[in-house]
C-alpha cells in the first residue's frame, strides 16, 4: 500500500498558508481528563498517602490484591545495584557509556554557569550567586514503555547541578519493574525510586505526603494525565516543560544517501501518530529518491503503521529554492530536532536561530542524540524553541542577586531611588532610601 506524504514547493503561492496549517498543533482540551486529573490532585492533597496508595493499586493493577502500604513502592539501593549487575554486559556497558558522555557534557555546562561579583569605585559590591535546588522529582514512564535514556537525561544534570535529593517516580503496570530503568537510576545517582505514576505521583511530589517529601521542581515526560497534572501544579513547584509530539526537520543539500534520510524521518515518526517529520531540499530529483526510499523501507519497520500515519498526516517533503531559504523556513518551524545533512553544514548552522538541537553533517543522526552523544534529549517542541532551551544544569539551579551597598554608595543611589520612588507615589520607599543619606551640612 503506497504511502501518501505531502509534497510542497516553497514557490507555490499558498505555501506559507499550507505550511502553517501543517505545523499547527494544539492538544485539544479533554474535559473529562482535566476533571479527572483535578480530582486526583485534590484528593492526594487532602488524603496524602492513602489516596496515592488507592490510585496506584487501581490504575497500575498491582497484583496480589495490591500493596498494603506506601513502603511497598520503594526500591532499595540494593535492588538498583542488583538491576545494574544483572543486565547483559552489552546493555550495561552501553548504559554506562551513555551516562559518562551525558555527565561529561553537563559538567562542562556547569563550568559556564558560575556566579560573579564586582566592586564599584565607592565600595558597593554587586553580583550573582548560583545555588542548586534542594529536591527535585523525576517522572519516568514505566512498564512496557520504559525509557532508561530519560532517567540519564533528567537525573544526571540535576546531580551535576548539585541537587541534594533526586526522587524518581516510575509506574509499574501489573507490577512489572523494568530492569534497565532501575539500572539507569543506579548509574545516575538517583536518591530514591518510588514505583508510583500518573497524576497521583505528580500530586504527591508537588504537595508532599507523610512518606514523600514535597519537591521544588518536577521534570520528565509522561502521558496526557501526567502532562495535565504538571500543568496544574506549576506555581506550587517548577516544571521543565509541557512537551508536544516529537519532531524532526532535515535540511539536505542532496548529497546524503536517501536511505539515511528516510530512516531519520522514520526515527521520529515511529514515536506516535502525531509526531512530525519534514524534509527541506532544493533538489527535486533527490526528494523523489527519498520518497522512493520511504516506500521501500517502510514495510521493514515493526512500527510501520505508526510511521505511515505520522508521515501521511503531519509529514512533508518540501522543495525549496536554495539552502538559504531552507534555513529561513527552518527558523520559522523552530523544530525540536534539526538535522543539517550537507557537505558543509556549519555555514547553514550559522544561519539558524531557532532549534532545540542541531545535528550537523550526514553522520550526525538524531538517534545518536537521543541516547549517547551527551547533550540533553529533553528539548522544546511545538515551536517553543523560539524562546526555550534544552533541559540542562541551569534548570536545576537558581540565581540570587547580591547587593552590598557601601555607605558612600548609599549617598548616590539613595537620591536616585528616592526621586524615582516619589515619582511612583511610594513614599515609604523614598524615605527608606533617604534615611541612609548623610545629613546636609
Amino acid at each position: 500500500m503506497p504511502i501518501t506524504i505531502r509534497k510542497l514547493d516553497s514557490s507555490q503561492a499558498d505555501f506559507q498558508t499550507t505550511l502553517a496549517a501543517l505545523l499547527a498543533f494544539e492538544a485539544g482540551a479533554d474535559e473529562a481528563l482535566e476533571a479527572s486529573v483535578a480530582a486526583i490532585l485534590a484528593d492526594v492533597k487532602a488524603r496524602g498517602d492513602a489516596a496515592v496508595l488507592e490510585y496506584t493499586n487501581r490504575f497500575d493493577r498491582i497484583p496480589d490484591g495490591g500493596a498494603a502500604s506506601m513502603a511497598a513502592f520503594d526500591i532499595t539501593q540494593a535492588e538498583l545495584d542488583e538491576a545494574l549487575a544483572g543486565l547483559p554486559a552489552a546493555q550495561r556497558e552501553a548504559l554506562q557509556t551513555a551516562a559518562r558522555r551525558v555527565r561529561a557534557f553537563h559538567e562542562r555546562q556547569k563550568q559556564e554557569l558560575s556566579g560573579f561579583s564586582y566592586t564599584e569605585p565607592d565600595g558597593t559590591v554587586l553580583g550573582q550567586k548560583i545555588t542548586p535546588l534542594d529536591r527535585v522529582g523525576i517522572y519516568v514512564p514505566g512498564g512496557k514503555a520504559a525509557y532508561p535514556s530519560s532517567v540519564l537525561m533528567n537525573a544526571i544534570p540535576a546531580k551535576v547541578a548539585g541537587v541534594a535529593e533526586i526522587i524518581m517516580v516510575v509506574p509499574t503496570p501489573d507490577g512489572v519493574r523494568n530492569q534497565m530503568v532501575l539500572a539507569a537510576a543506579a548509574i545516575a545517582g538517583v536518591t530514591r525510586v518510588i514505583t508510583i505514576g500518573g497524576a497521583q505521583a505528580v500530586a504527591a511530589l508537588a504537595h508532599g505526603t507523610a512518606s514523600i517529601a514535597a519537591v521544588d521542581k518536577i521534570v520528565g515526560p509522561g502521558n496526557a494525565y501526567v502532562a495535565a497534572a504538571k500543568r496544574r501544579v506549576f506555581g506550587i513547584v517548577g516544571i521543565d516543560m509541557i512537551a508536544g509530539p516529537s519532531e524532526i526537520l532535515i535540511i539536505c543539500d542532496g548529497t546524503t544517501d536517501p536511505d539515511w534520510v528516510a530512516m531519520d524521518l522514520f526515527s521520529q515518526a515511529e514515536h506516535d501518530e502525531l509526531a512530525q517529520a519534514i524534509l527541506l531540499c532544493p533538489d527535486a530529483g533527490y526528494i523523489a529518491q527519498v520518497e522512493a526510499s520511504i516506500e521501500r523501507l517502510l514495510p521493514t519497520m515493526p512500527r510501520q503503521a505508526v510511521i505511515r500515519t505520522s508521515l501521511s498526516e503531519r509529514g512533508a517533503l518540501i522543495k525549496v529554492r536554495d539552502m538559504a531559504e531552507a534555513c529561513d523556513i527552518a527558523n520559522a518551524i523552530a523544530a525540536e530536532h534539526l538535522e543539517i545533512s550537507a557537505e558543509e553544514p556549519q555555514q547553514y548552522a550559522d544561519r539558524i536561530r531557532h532549534a532545540g538541537a542541531m545535528f550537523l553533517g550526514r553522520y550526525s543522526s538524531e538517534s545518536l542524540g537521543d541516547y549517547c552523544c551527551g547533550p540533553n534529549h529533553v528539548l522544546p517542541t511545538s515551536r517553543t524553541a523560539r524562546f526555550s532551551s534544552p533541559l540542562g544544569v541551569y534548570d536545576f539551579q537558581k540565581r540570587s542577586s547580591i547587593i552590598w551597598v557601601s555607605e558612600a554608595g548609599a549617598q548616590t543611589l539613595g537620591k536616585v531611588a528616592a526621586e524615582l520612588a516619589y515619582g511612583e507615589g511610594l513614599q515609604a520607599h523614598a524615605r527608606s532610601a533617604e534615611l541612609r543619606l548623610d545629613p546636609v551640612p
